[in-house]
């Protein structure tokens, strides 16, 4: 309780203490007002003193009583267009997991790849990270966790107990590890990649869209799942078993529980599958005949299309009462981060704080890069990897800028570091979950996560440093002169 307590008044204490020793050279009272209204909610968010979701309306409060940002641009956050993006993603999850599909694609991914124990990881790693993509990582590997443990149980009819001991680990680290490492290929797979897409085109008034996100990233996230399998398998618990009898048929067990596949996973598959289609051919066949669609109008027709197609006993694929279950903590987190940006721009805190980041100015960028990727990576283990983007974000546009180099070579630097959390329980909720099961110890996932960080910091470091040019064209040794 004293704890609880102590964390409740550190924030508002840290509101007093920057709000009171201000305005420093240079800065704005309502600059001021934003940085300790932020100062507050980095704290809660830090410490959660209160529920995250909670601690993300603090700006409607703190902002306009503070004179740092109007009632009415702080609320326009909350109603960003990436937010209903995130709405529309969430209820195809909803629907997918109400009709078991994602089981099913699971289950036949494992399948196909193999049964010796290192393809057996692969074929998890793999199913876990295409679901990641489009299914929130914690519900995901809520999914996985009881297929994972059916599998171990198999195993321990066939291997020795050390070597079960070896494959159990293993299985629910590439569990966690591939959920986290899926949700960054796409723009819904994973919060901080929509905060980072809002506070471009709040800064920039650029729009990342799904496609273009997706060529980017991708390729970054086979290498690091492959790389992460790799480790696993072969250096921090070496199985090298042939194919074992007995997991093929456990797979086969659990598909056959599921039955044939129905009329309503059909039909979730194929607006599914029409709906990713449309994101990722948006610019090249929709836009040239409807300019305006952009890809939250495509996310909200998909899910509505749920609502209107009849399902069996007289209900629809998709219905308000399970549709409401979709996670609107994180939708509120967004809007709040995106509430945050608002008030770094329209006060002129981003710029008063990109006059003072000079102290970077001798450093190469590249050294830069591998720097702002190791403290969000680092921070990210204690601190919400969707809090952490929000308050990191604001500050690092105007830093781009002081140093003359593209924004986006920090910042999606930054927010991919955010979801390259592994080495602690409380970093991700995929960690948090597979470290339930049993199987885990704290050094376990401490001593393999360590490695898989650094190898994390490294491959974004060098990836975005030599393909952000060649993707995307960008030539991040200058800043745009447009956006200054």
């Amino acid at each position: 309780m004293q704890l609880r307590l102590f964390k409740l008044i550190l924030g508002p204490l840290f509101f007093l203490v920057i709000y009171l020793t201000g305005p420093y050279p240079g800065m704005s009272e309502e600059a001021l007002a934003v940085l300790a209204s932020t100062g507050w909610i980095a704290v809660w968010w830090v410490t959660e003193a209160i529920p995250i979701a909670a601690t993300s309306l603090l700006p409607i409060v703190l902002f306009p009583l503070t004179q740092g940002l109007g009632i009415s641009q702080t609320t326009a956050s909350y109603g960003h267009r990436f937010v209903f993006l995130y709405i529309g993603g969430f209820m195809l999850a909803v629907a997918i997991e109400k009709w078991n599909l994602h089981r099913r694609i699971a289950l036949n991914v494992i399948r196909i790849i193999g049964t010796s124990p290192d393809r057996m990881i692969l074929g998890f790693m793999i199913a876990t990270a295409f679901l990641s993509m489009w299914i929130s990582n914690t519900a995901t590997t809520v999914m996985m966790l009881p297929i994972g443990m059916a599998i171990v149980v198999q195993f321990s009819e066939i291997i020795d107990k050390g070597k079960l001991t070896l494959f159990s680990k293993a299985l629910m680290l590439g569990i966690a590890y591939s959920a986290s490492i899926g949700g960054i290929s796409t723009l819904i797979g994973t919060p901080p990649n929509l905060v980072l897409a809002g506070a471009v085109e709040r800064f920039y008034d650029y729009e990342i869209s799904f496609v273009s996100w997706f060529i980017l990233i991708f390729p970054l996230s086979v290498v690091i799942l492959f790389i992460c399998w790799k480790y696993l398998t072969s250096f921090a618990y070496k199985l090298n078993e042939k194919g074992l009898e007995g997991t093929n048929e456990e797979i086969t067990r659990q598909l056959e529980a599921l039955g044939k596949i129905s009329r309503e996973e059909k039909i979730v598959l194929t607006v599914f599958s029409l709906t990713g289609l449309c994101w990722i051919s948006r610019p090249f066949l929709l836009e040239p005949f409807l300019p305006q669609v952009d890809d939250t109008i495509i996310g909200i027709t998909g899910a509505l299309t749920l609502f209107l197609i009849p399902a069996k006993k007289d209900e629809f694929i998709l219905n308000w009462e399970q549709a409401v279950k979709i996670p609107w903590g994180i939708i509120l987190l967004f809007g709040g981060g995106m509430a945050i940006a608002s008030g770094f721009q329209d006060s002129g805190l981003a710029e008063w704080i990109g006059n003072r980041m000079t102290g970077l100015d001798g450093l190469s960028i590249f050294l830069i890069l591998i720097l702002i990727v190791m403290m969000v990576n680092f921070l990210t283990e204690i601190t919400s990897n969707l809090a952490t983007t929000a308050m990191l974000l604001p500050a690092l546009a105007p830093t781009a800028l002081s140093l003359d180099v593209h924004p986006f070579l920090l910042m999606i630097g930054a927010t991919i570091a955010a979801s390259c959390a592994f080495m602690l329980p409380v970093a991700t909720p995929p960690n948090a979950v597979v470290f339930g099961s049993g199987y885990l110890q704290v050094s376990d996932m401490f001593r393999k996560g360590l490695i898989m960080n650094f190898l994390s910091i490294l491959l974004v470091s060098i990836y975005l440093y030599l393909m952000l040019p060649i993707v995307w064209g960008i030539d991040f040794t200058i800043f745009p002169e447009s956006w200054k």
